[in-house]
């Protein structure tokens, strides 16, 4: 999950192979094409057939995390009880984004990110489950991150968040290898990663590979919070290089100092080739060049809970980029995904359900029984994904402790021992 999002707290939102996993999903994005200048309805019926070609694969590096979704009716009462729905979900803004790509069309969506060893395999099984090819390294100190979730279920589904990084920052350059990178046509860091030295280097180092190869780069800065912590200058100083930034308006007028996010996209683009602004009920904006080129209105939305719609955009952003689309097109399906997650209860879409391990499991129906629902019931059940790593040890034909081999990123599947 990711501040990104933090302007669609209203009631109309945009924030809101080796082997790939075929799934059965329903209620799928429906991207448009190349050039779409009108702005799809609610229905979605200004959406067009999808490009059956595979155009390559969306590699995502950033942070996987374990959402605690507290929803609240009544204000929080200080000192005493406040009554409240909880729930345990995955998350995390990087992961978001795979997922919500995966769940838009995206038939390979990759994910390096870092978890302590204690939800690792429920993690990885989530993330497979989503269509997502998950490279996760285990921390062998750190447990997984966990963010609190404070969402207001009324009208407003605002949220805030309680935010323990563990593991996930401390994803470090032994982490990484150019060969991540074959096969991938777009390469999207988690502007999560800037706020912790370790990552940081991660983010120097990804964007250096990308761009030897061609590989074009995108960012979100994720924070407004902890943008203020890092400073401005540092933050955009590490987005050098960048191809593509995608901000909320929060984002965009503390980074330029502007009052207006419209005119922040505008000063933005001087420094990177693409800016598209994420405006929450007010749609988006697209800017290249010191200039403002399309606004996109919002797809109207009920609102439950905000967390993740601007992962929702990035994530269908992205995947209409990958098909083709210039990016005022694929701004509205942004906002179609974004519309989308706010009318459901955390951060990532409905997946079919999650298969019980084992070497056939790709061909089950997905009406078999569903996965646990949180790491400990996962670890009770004792259903650890076949085949991942323990503590120490790599899935077999995966890559050795704290590297990629060539060849052998990328699997069904990957937890990676330290």
């Amino acid at each position: 999950m990711t501040e990104t999002d933090h302007d669609a707290s209203r009631a109309t939102a945009t924030d809101h192979h080796a082997s790939a996993v075929t799934l059965t999903r329903t209620g799928t994005c429906a991207l448009g094409a190349q050039g779409t200048s009108e702005a799809p309805t609610a229905t979605g019926k200004q959406s067009v057939p999808k490009t059956p070609s595979a155009p390559g694969a969306l590699l995502v590096v950033g942070d996987v995390i374990t959402d605690v979704v507290a929803r609240h009716r009544a204000p929080l009462a200080p000192g005493t009880d406040t009554a409240a729905t909880v729930r345990t979900l995955p998350g995390g803004a990087g992961a978001n984004v795979a997922c919500w790509a995966a769940h838009c069309g995206c038939a390979d969506v990759r994910l390096l990110g870092r978890v302590g060893a204690e939800s690792a395999a429920w993690h990885e099984q989530a993330l497979t489950a989503s269509g997502v090819r998950p490279r996760l390294v285990v921390d062998p100190e750190a447990p997984t991150g966990t963010v609190i979730c404070l969402v207001d279920a009324g009208a407003s589904a605002e949220r805030t968040f309680l935010t323990d990084s563990g593991a996930s920052l401390r994803l470090s350059p032994a982490d990484w290898s150019p060969s991540l990178l074959d096969g991938v046509a777009r390469l999207h860091l988690s502007g999560y990663l800037c706020f912790s030295e370790p990552s940081r280097a991660v983010v120097r180092t990804a964007v250096a590979s990308a761009r030897a190869r061609g590989v074009p780069v995108s960012m979100d800065p994720a924070s407004t919070g902890f943008l203020e912590g890092l400073g401005a200058d540092r933050f955009l100083e590490l987005a050098e290089g960048i191809d593509a930034l995608l901000p909320s308006g929060d984002e965009a007028r503390w980074l330029t100092g502007l009052p207006d996010d419209v005119d922040a996209a505008a000063e933005l683009s001087r420094r990177f080739p693409l800016v598209v602004v994420k405006r929450g009920a007010e749609g988006a904006v697209v800017a290249r060049a010191g200039a403002v080129r399309a606004r996109i209105p919002a797809v109207t939305a009920t609102a439950r809970d905000t967390t993740g719609a601007g992962d929702a955009f990035t994530g269908a952003f992205l995947t209409a980029l990958l098909r083709g689309a210039e990016a005022e097109a694929a701004a509205i399906e942004g906002c179609r995904a974004g519309a989308q997650a706010v009318q459901l209860v955390g951060a990532r879409p409905e997946t079919a359900p999650a298969q019980a391990p084992s070497a056939d499991s790709a061909a089950r129906d997905a009406s078999a029984p569903s996965a646990p629902s949180t790491p400990e019931a996962f670890a009770r059940k004792g259903s650890a994904q076949e085949g991942s790593a323990q503590e120490g040890s790599a899935q077999e034909g995966s890559a050795q402790e704290g590297t990629a081999q060539e060849g052998s990123a990328w699997g069904q599947g990957s937890v990676l021992g330290r």
